[in-house]
């Protein structure tokens, strides 16, 4: 399986670079997994393909201001960093701009010494490990200096910080968002609680890997990063009670996709499990606890498009990415929504 078998032609004009004013407004693409048939709705119409009993599952990470600008203590260098991973309390996985002299040993102040950070090592692909050092709590002042990661494809400056995050957010720990959950409102949350939808809450701390291009041509030589995922035991109670009684899980996003399978046995109920997870899902994986996924629009011959060509077929989701091309859908980040599911009314 080659990686440019996940290629499409994207013209650069339908990258969202902002978010659309209300959340729910997002066109929203409706692909049958089984045909391939195509519905074009709006994300509000969500509603129309879900069911009494149905489960959405959320992943209720909060992505936290991680980039940060500093000087060299010294030659007052300007450097850039980037918070990956926490290792300890003070101590985190980063990535450094520039690289060269980011040795251990340099020191980077920032907000004019109000953090200092030391870097004591160089691990996997040339990040580091910075220790810093502060007086006070480490996530205020991260809030005052920090700002939030954007894509490198998103070239504006985001106005409003919390239009990164989900409504839904609640632990700080991830340096990109959960982007399927944007289209949720607290309303629409509200009207699909009424309806008999359950709503499972997990946790997966998204990583900068999720971004990285596929370098290999082979797509099983690709080494996934890994990320830290929490699934709790009423998370588990509902996804259970649900399969159990005949209702679908409806995964929103991949990484609530990635944290389900993670910590799946196939034929066996869920159990409460954390850790960190390098699951890669690429065509000819079963899946062991999902019927449906809402997500983006994603970059191409990325691991995220093959994660939802192992759900609906390659074909299928190229052809159905083609489409949204010439119906000028807006995709990544701040773009519209897909949702894969059988759609075995043919509800358009």
């Amino acid at each position: 399986m080659l990686v440019k078998d996940f290629d499409y032609e994207l013209p650069e004009e339908l990258i969202a670079q902002d978010p659309l004013e209300k959340r729910s407004n997002s066109r929203l693409m409706v692909l049958d997994k089984n045909t391939g048939d195509i519905c074009h709705r709006h994300f509000y119409d969500i509603k129309e393909y879900l069911r009494p009993g149905d489960c959405l599952v959320i992943n209720n990470t909060k992505v936290i201001p991680a980039r940060l600008y500093g000087a060299r203590v010294g030659s007052g260098g300007k450097v850039e960093i980037l918070l990956l991973k926490r290792i300890s309390d003070n101590r985190w996985e980063c990535l450094v701009k520039p690289g060269k002299k980011a040795r251990p040993g340099m020191e980077i102040s920032f907000g004019d010494g109000l953090l200092i950070g030391k870097i004591v090592d160089i691990v996997d692909e040339g990040n580091r490990i910075i220790e810093f050092s502060y007086d006070g709590i480490f996530e205020e002042i991260l809030d005052k200096l920090g700002e939030m990661p954007l894509p490198p494809y998103i070239t504006h400056k985001l106005k409003d910080r919390d239009r990164y995050q989900t409504v839904y957010a609640k632990y700080d720990g991830s340096a990109a968002a959960p982007t399927a959950g944007l289209h949720f409102t607290p309303e629409l949350l509200e009207e699909v609680k009424a309806m008999g939808v359950k709503i499972a809450e997990v946790t997966l701390h998204v990583g900068l890997g999720t971004f990285r291009p596929v370098k290999e041509e082979e797509v099983l030589e690709h080494h996934m990063h890994s990320e830290y995922y929490e699934l709790n035991q009423e998370a588990c109670d509902i996804i259970n009670e649900t399969k159990a009684a005949g209702g679908r899980i409806i995964s929103v996003g991949t990484t609530s996709t990635r944290t389900l399978e993670s910590a799946a046995e196939p034929g066996k109920p869920l159990e409460p499990k954390s850790g960190w997870t390098q699951i890669f899902i690429y065509p000819g994986y079963e899946f062991k606890v999902i019927d449906g996924l809402i997500t983006n629009f994603h970059l191409p011959q990325s691991t995220l498009i093959m994660l939802v060509s192992a759900l609906a077929g390659r074909e299928h989701v190229l052809a159905a990415y083609e489409e949204a091309v010439r119906e000028k859908y807006r995709f990544f980040s701040f773009g519209d929504a897909m949702l894969i599911i059988e759609n075995e009314d043919a509800n358009c």
